[in-house]
């Protein structure tokens, strides 16, 4: 009988360590985290910003995050269903969405803080390559940028990837983000040079305005189930720049504009009176014996 190495004895599990739970649930990647969160000592506890980028089926979640030993704090947020009051209705996680929810959070951000003003990022953005620079002051000294760093999370970071259309959008809208162009959409990683005319179509959701004509002339039905919505509102391909153009300068207006449904929307007072109408309530025992009576009395006047 061959010999056969007992690999996982009582001195492997002696010494076997249970990895984190976010860990086994495939939640978060420790080993990036720690090198996003890890601040140099000499820095004296000065905060370590993340641009924290996040998808769902219906939203995109953008935030400003810092690390303490409490845990996370969100210093700020954007989220993709709020472009909505800036006229921006539909496809809302795609990659322009995705770029003017990073440009919301960005003056939303700066705007905080008092930097508005003193950053203005890239007001009409034309697909360059570009990072926030220091800004001049009246006593000839530069102010540094608000810096952060992205986190991707989990999402695969594959060239032309929509994170890095809310990466885009937040360095546009001010933030100092270090990143280089070589996961834009339409870089070329023979030439390693950026097409800024792709990358500028993107941001106006061109591609999404050509998949439109392009299904509009091959297949109407497919056209009309896809684009309903954009169809009911009188959205055409040729109207889709506007729309983002328009967005942008209403989000550099004024990035904290109210919701306006606020005040039709149901509160937490709501649901909580909602979920007790389903919750049964303890009764006590006398009253347990009369409902058993009026059973039994039910019961033989029915018979």
């Amino acid at each position: 009988m061959p010999f056969t190495k007992e690999i996982k004895n009582n001195a492997y599990y002696s010494r076997f360590q249970t990895k984190y739970k976010r860990r086994r649930s495939g939640k978060t990647d420790y080993y990036a985290r720690k090198r996003l969160i890890t601040q140099h000592k000499a820095k004296y506890g000065a905060p370590k910003y993340r641009l924290v980028v996040r998808f769902t089926n219906r939203d995109v979640i953008c935030q400003v995050v810092t690390s303490e030993i409490v845990g996370d704090k969100v210093f700020a947020a954007a989220y993709s269903h709020e472009l909505k009051r800036y006229g921006i209705k539909h496809g809302l996680t795609n990659w322009a969405a995705a770029y003017a929810t990073g440009l919301l959070l960005a003056r939303r951000t700066l705007t905080k803080l008092g930097l508005d003003e003193t950053f203005t990022g890239v007001e009409e953005p034309d697909g360059e390559y570009k990072l926030t620079e220091a800004a001049e002051g009246d006593d000839d000294e530069s102010r540094r940028p608000f810096k952060c760093h992205l986190d991707v999370g989990l999402h695969k970071t594959s060239t032309g990837a929509r994170v890095f259309g809310a990466m885009k959008g937040a360095s546009d809208g001010g933030l100092y983000i270090p990143h280089s162009e070589n996961r834009f959409p339409g870089y070329d990683p023979e030439a390693k040079t950026l097409d800024a005319e792709v990358l500028r179509k993107y941001i106006f959701g061109g591609h999404v305005a050509e998949y439109m004509e392009t299904l509009a002339d091959d297949d109407e039905e497919r056209y009309k189930s896809q684009f309903q919505q954009y169809i009911d509102d009188g959205v055409e391909a040729d109207g889709l720049e506007e729309i983002y153009t328009e967005a942008h300068a209403k989000i550099r207006e004024n990035p904290n504009l109210p919701d306006p449904d606020a005040a039709n929307r149901k509160g937490a007072d709501h649901w909580k009176a909602e979920s007790k109408k389903y919750r049964l309530t303890k009764i006590s025992r006398e009253q347990r014996v009369e409902n058993v009576k009026a059973k039994i009395a039910q019961h033989q006047a029915s018979a």
